[in-house]
């Protein structure tokens, strides 16, 4: 039996940064995790799937200007080796991941790479990473003591039971390092997970149709955010069968029956079927069952402190549900760190940013009006047009806009949203204004850089004040 302060089980963004913050402030730390440092967002999410949408929008690129290009220039047409596209992606990963295990090592986290059993809140047992069948090749089972336990274990691919990920039908994991491209593809869900890597795989020159069961895509986004990606996908020739559902694979495995109702089913050719209708908290496999905690749906209870209901037993991530989002887990884990090292802290973040990597992007912070709304607030919203700036003319990019809202009374900003190329870099204005309690003054009275697409954000709250100078 080996002791310890802290055990951290999962080692994704939340885990590896309580890890190194509670190291950093003196806590006996020990991190176990069955693969690779980093979690889903290094190693199989967040990173990889954003260096596959930069190569497919590079490609892409270069195949309009094997047409008639307004920029004057012109080239053959250009061929992908998606082989090694995967083994840059790969390299990305490699680097991130190594760079966080030398974090890890640097700040003196004992580091356990294996698969985690809960005993007791206070006991663990960690079989190596051989799993439970290779027991015997890797060695005996390890057991650890602590005094507090986080758990972090992230989330996994939902998936539909009646066609369970394998041959034709993959989740984003394997989307994300393909062996080849398939010439048909449909995506199963037009949530941001799904039309991320449909725009991805449809840059590369593959023929993709989307399937969606409700009338429209990314529905957690409102209708305007979600007009100008509808235009680019139009553009790319991607399907779009909304209000429809999915019966599964025809006999031969090369076809998609979907029906809308009242209409008689139809079949999409395919050579793959990529479901991504959602994640949801990874809770079986590590004995978590033993520590019989407050549930929330099918997500752990946690309070303002990442506290669950049981004493010195915390829970950060994904597996608390919604909004699951890296950016979250690592706040979370900082905030636990520094608790157990006898720091005051609560999780009340003003607004955490959503980015979807579309193309265009959009990204999204605090209220959008009609939330604002039924929250019962009298706000005033005001977007800029980013058809009005100058430098989203030189970068060819002029669909989309900024929009701001505030309160009508006192003009305080509660919420931001923004759609366009390369928008994902304002989140961080986005949640400082509202972090800072900022008001349309304070935005409209900074100088902004001039050119850049930043100068939509004070346009906006420029508009929103009745004296915008551009528009």
């Amino acid at each position: 039996m080996q002791t310890t302060t802290l055990l951290i089980i999962g080692g994704g963004p939340g885990g590896y940064v309580a890890a190194i913050r509670a190291a950093q402030l003196g806590v006996q730390t020990t991190l176990v995790e069955a693969g690779n440092v980093g979690g889903t967002c290094l190693n199989i999410g967040c990173i990889p799937s954003k260096a596959l949408i930069h190569a497919a929008e590079e490609f892409h690129k270069l195949s309009d200007y094997a047409g008639d290009s307004p920029l004057g220039i012109s080239l053959q047409s250009p061929g992908v080796d998606i082989v090694r596209t995967v083994a840059w992606k790969d390299g990305i990963v490699t680097k991130l991941t190594g760079g966080v295990a030398a974090l890890l090592k640097k700040h003196g986290v004992q580091v356990v790479k294996g698969w985690a059993r809960i005993i007791d809140g206070k006991t663990v047992e960690v079989q190596p990473s051989g799993g439970p069948d290779n027991a015997t090749e890797m060695g005996q089972p390890q057991r650890f003591s602590c005094e507090h336990l986080l758990l972090a274990t992230g989330s996994e691919p939902v998936e539909l039971p009646f066609m369970p990920f394998g041959g034709p039908v993959i989740s984003s994991t394997q989307a994300l390092s393909p062996a080849s491209l398939p010439k048909q593809m449909a995506v199963v869900g037009a949530g941001y997970i799904g039309l991320e890597l449909g725009i991805t795989y449809a840059k590369l020159g593959v023929k993709v149709s989307i399937v969606e069961a409700q009338d429209r895509i990314l529905p957690a986004y409102d209708a305007e955010l979600v007009k100008p990606v509808q235009a680019a996908l139009k553009k790319l020739g991607v399907a779009l069968h909304l209000s429809h559902r999915v019966s599964g694979l025809t006999e031969s495995g090369d076809g998609l029956r979907i029906v809308a109702d009242q209409n008689p089913e139809t079949v999409l050719p395919v050579e793959q079927v990529l479901v991504a209708v959602g994640r949801r908290p990874r809770t079986a496999g590590y004995g978590l069952e033993t520590l019989l905690l407050e549930m929330s749906g099918s997500a752990l209870r946690i309070d303002d402190q990442c506290r669950t209901s049981m004493r010195n037993v915390w829970a950060i991530g994904d597996l608390t549900g919604e909004p699951m989002l890296a950016h979250r887990a690592m706040a979370q884990g900082e905030i636990v760190a520094e608790l157990i090292a006898g720091k005051h802290r609560r999780f009340s973040p003003a607004a955490i940013p959503a980015v979807c990597f579309t193309d265009p992007e959009i990204v999204v912070a605090g209220l959008a009006p009609d939330e604002a709304a039924k929250q019962g607030l009298d706000v005033v919203s005001a977007a800029f047009p980013f058809a009005a700036n100058g430098r989203a003319m030189t970068l060819e990019s002029t669909n989309g806009f900024v929009r701001v809202v505030a309160r009508r009374d006192n003009h305080l900003i509660v919420g931001w949203q923004a759609v366009g190329r390369g928008v994902s870099e304002l989140s961080a204005a986005f949640s400082q204004s509202l972090e800072m309690q900022a008001r349309l003054e304070d935005v409209a009275g900074t100088i902004h850089a001039h050119p850049s697409l930043g100068e939509a954000i004070q346009e906006a709250a420029l508009r929103a004040l009745g004296h915008a100078l551009h528009i």
